[in-house]
């Protein structure tokens, strides 16, 4: 691996980020870099490293949860297979759960673009105000089941919205992480037709497809971060909001939200992103297996996370929530409300993506 070059983004890192306010934090979090100072000084020395050939290229991967999730378990086996083949010529560091250092999850965007990480992951919601076309993914029922969902995102239509990504951006994606089918969740009262969510404040992704959909069907819909929603469900200022069961049970919010309904109403991805300048420095061997590691990691994320769908649902009852499953006729009328919702999409997205979800022109 000869020929080392970095051309990550000139940061002063140290100033940017040590006057975080719970720092010491990050010490149990990045495990093997204890006593390092944090975020600015790993990059910095990565850079450092890097730009002059003293040392192993440091890749610093993140995301926004704790480290047994099926995410984090992810990020471990990208990096295990790197430090498998290429040794002391990398040097892999994680921080599994930014949050954890005082950061919200929105943030991993900007830490990843800026260089300060080298990869990390977000639910594709996040970027639709930069990257329009990942909106008619985030439309309703658009996909029944996992496998179809993951089919058309490993396919063309996953191609498509990598390359919308990438030139708005600058990230380089490797694939996609399953978030998976997402479900209401609300402290109120039970909810098997859309009239059940009349008046209900509901967290919603940052998307305005997100906020259409909960509109039409009769709900208050409020853009917010995952960090800012948690805090509301726990003060009991947010009424419902909406996730995979694995999410619900992971930050908490089957504690306070008894009503549960397997609504299956939209499907999300996690892409994984790394800074480009930084991917595109380093040796093509490296690159390689970088790639070959997502790919391989994105087979594993999604085979754990039907079994933490199941275990949250379990844990979901066992602290005495209820789990509504929906009849044909009762997900058909939360179709028909929401309806209006396509005829807006056939404007907005062209023939190619619009056929891709079975939305005809």
């Amino acid at each position: 691996m000869a020929g080392r070059h970095f051309h990550g983004a000139e940061i002063n890192l140290e100033e940017q980020f040590m006057s975080r306010r719970r720092f010491l934090r990050a010490s149990a979090l990045l495990g093997a870099s204890a006593g390092m100072s944090g975020f600015g000084a790993m990059s910095a020395r990565a850079q450092g490293a890097s730009q002059t050939g003293d040392g192993p290229f440091r890749i610093l991967m993140s995301g926004y949860g704790p480290p047994n999730t099926s995410f984090s378990l992810a990020l471990k086996r990208i990096g295990d297979r790197l430090e498998e083949k290429f040794q002391d010529q990398v040097d892999v560091r994680y921080v599994y759960n930014i949050m954890e250092l005082g950061y919200r999850g929105l943030e991993i965007l900007r830490l990843v673009e800026e260089g300060v990480l080298t990869l990390g992951y977000q639910s594709s919601s996040y970027l639709t105000d930069r990257v329009p076309d990942l909106g008619l993914v985030d439309l309703p029922f658009i996909f029944s089941d996992n496998t179809t969902a993951r089919a058309s995102m490993d396919g063309r239509l996953g191609e498509l919205l990598t390359s919308s990504i990438e030139a708005a951006t600058d990230y380089r994606v490797l694939g996609y992480f399953e978030n998976g089918l997402r479900h209401i969740s609300n402290r109120v009262r039970p909810v098997r037709l859309p009239s059940d969510l009349e008046g209900l404040k509901i967290r919603v992704l940052p998307s305005q497809v997100h906020a259409r959909t909960f509109e039409l069907l009769g709900a208050e819909p409020e853009i917010m971060d995952l960090s800012e929603a948690i805090e509301r469900v726990k003060a009991g200022t947010l009424d419902a909001q909406e996730n995979p069961f694995a999410n619900t049970v992971t930050y908490g919010v089957h504690n306070f939200h008894r009503f549960h309904t397997a609504s299956n109403h939209f499907y999300i991805s996690r892409p994984i992103f790394l800074h480009r300048p930084t991917f595109e420095s380093w040796p093509v061997e490296l690159q390689l297996e970088m790639q070959e590691a997502v790919r391989d990691a994105v087979l594993f994320q999604r085979g754990l996370k039907d079994g933490e769908e199941e275990a949250a649902a379990t844990a979901i009852r066992e602290e005495g929530g209820e789990i509504l499953e929906l009849t044909p006729e009762e997900v058909q009328a939360f179709i028909d409300a929401v309806n209006p919702i396509y005829d807006e999409a056939r404007d907005q997205y062209s023939r190619e993506l619009l056929e891709l979800v079975d939305l005809q022109v």
